[in-house]
């Protein structure tokens, strides 16, 4: 990973591109951020930047996490976000990274938190087929079926698909193209669909597999 970013996911829109086709694009606030902290090989183990994004009043924080931004004197940030960067030696702790480190025509991975469904059933959360609609099934209709041998083994295998949480799961898409970059307002726009609701912040970085 080379460079990275934590941004919060405003929506989807379309661009029309030079001969006129329209690019369905996810449009994130993507900065700016500060650098809070820069981990080193010789003191943590590793190399790493955690950045932090977007004010917040500092009664929402605990003793230590106001503490950890007080400690360097910066402007507490709501969230923050580790990246192991290849390369360290260009950050230090109070400096601001902004999408422009981000261009048009990049390849990024970005990762984000799906919407969460809450306890769902077999055929929301699996897209499981319904009980046939004729007389002697039911009375439920959507309940699941057949769930193996009765009396060998005499329980449900493990990852046997069942009703249970659906959703809320951090999800990582990979290879995405960066359409456009505003500067000025401190947007990118991105192709494709990106996990999470709008408002869910999300981190971009560098494909790893371009």
């Amino acid at each position: 990973m080379k460079k990275g970013i934590i941004g919060k996911k405003l929506g989807m829109t379309q661009i029309f591109d030079e001969i006129g086709n329209a690019v369905p694009v996810t449009v994130i606030q993507a900065g700016p951020c500060t650098v809070v902290q820069r981990k080193t090989a010789e003191k943590d183990g590793y190399e790493a930047v955690q950045l932090g994004f977007e004010d917040v009043k500092e009664k929402h924080l605990t003793k230590a996490e106001a503490g950890h931004f007080a400690k360097n004197g910066l402007a507490i940030k709501k969230h923050l976000k580790e990246f192991r960067l290849e390369d360290c030696s260009g950050y230090n702790v109070g400096d601001s990274v902004s999408v422009e480190t981000f261009a048009a025509g990049e390849k990024v991975d970005v990762t984000g938190t799906t919407k969460g469904h809450g306890f769902s059933g077999v055929i929301k959360r699996w897209n499981q087929h319904r009980l046939r609609m004729t007389h002697g099934v039911g009375p439920v209709h959507r309940e699941v079926g057949s769930m193996g041998a009765n009396s060998d083994p005499s329980r449900v295998f493990k990852n046997k698909h069942l009703a249970g949480q659906y959703g809320h799961e951090q999800v990582t898409i990979l290879n995405l193209d960066v359409v456009k970059i505003d500067a000025e307002n401190n947007l990118i726009a991105i192709r494709g669909a990106i996990p999470g609701p709008k408002g869910g912040i999300v981190f971009i970085r560098d494909s790893i597999k371009a």
